[in-house]
């Protein structure tokens, strides 16, 4: 197979072959859960118009070429070898057309306090008091419809917000760097992420004064993070286990050499920080706090 004929198969016929359905459409794009890692909201989209591809959970896109070449770790005549001998089944779907993504209305921003965002807060098993120092509360509208969330504000006074029910971002989307000018930084993938890395070092007695914290927001926004980063002399990474994660960090991993420590294997039987707080809390319940814990 030539790159022009890999050029004209459909990705979504491809798609289709590998078993993948599109969730939504909207206008011209179709939306899938992403091929090449595990979530569970589609943030895999495909345009139609350009028949090229995006993953927003890695910040990476391109034509069908590319996404072969993604799925596969391989080049380019590796990938057309691979399309070679496959299959392309053109799928037939329907949707009832969306005109646009809703856009957030009526925004409202206030301190912390909401009883229902500190229940879901300490649910994730972190302390009100670290919550209400680095989040606010968030009031809008989305569809016509009155919600609230959790807000963390990024680096362009954009916000990551969560609730129990949904996870979201008012653009712009960015970086959030706390900076005092230390030597070492800790990166961090999302802000509950950063926000358990603080209640776990509080519980441990840690001190984590002497270290700055950058949140990605998105495993997408390492290109913004390079630039703050580089002049760190130390940089640990507390990301994901899973792919998306891991990805971020081996491309940390190559940008700054043996300045970057990985420190997920320390959480490697959970997906996030998170998770690893909130199990270890319920380890705790039936067993005697270890005696030695998480650190830095």
């Amino acid at each position: 197979m030539t790159i022009e004929q890999a050029k004209s198969i459909q990705l979504t016929d491809y798609l289709h072959s590998i078993g993948c359905t599109p969730c939504k459409q909207q206008n011209n794009n179709l939306w899938y859960l992403s091929p090449l890692r595990t979530e569970s909201e589609p943030s895999f989209k495909v345009n139609l118009n350009r028949n090229e591809w995006y993953d927003f959970g890695i910040g990476k896109g391109g034509d069908l070429i590319a996404l072969v070449r993604e799925q596969h770790s391989t080049d380019v005549a590796g990938a057309l070898q691979v399309l070679s001998g496959k299959p392309i089944i053109p799928g037939s779907f329907s949707f009832r057309q969306q005109e646009s993504f809703q856009s957030f209305e009526d925004i409202s921003v206030k301190p912390l306090g909401n009883v229902a965002l500190l229940q879901f807060i300490r649910e994730r098993g972190i302390t009100d008091e670290i919550a209400t120092a680095h989040c606010k509360e968030v009031y809008y509208k989305l569809g016509g419809k009155p919600y609230f969330a959790v807000a963390f504000e990024n680096d362009r006074e954009g916000y990551e917000i969560r609730n129990k029910y949904f996870k979201g971002c008012i653009s712009p989307k960015a970086i959030t760097w706390r900076c005092d000018f230390n030597r070492a930084c800790c990166v961090f993938e999302g802000f509950v992420d950063f926000l358990s890395f603080l209640t776990i070092c509080k519980r441990e007695g840690t001190d984590v004064g002497k270290y700055d914290a950058l949140v990605l927001n998105s495993v997408g926004n390492i290109p913004q993070a390079l630039r703050p980063l580089r002049n760190y002399e130390q940089i640990h990474g507390y990301l994901d286990n899973d792919t998306a994660g891991q990805r971020a960090t081996a491309e940390l991993r190559s940008h700054f050499g043996e300045k970057f420590t990985d420190h997920s294997p320390k959480y490697s039987q959970y997906k996030d920080l998170n998770d690893y707080l909130t199990g270890q809390r319920q380890e705790q319940k039936q067993q005697p706090k270890p005696k030695r814990g998480f650190r830095l």
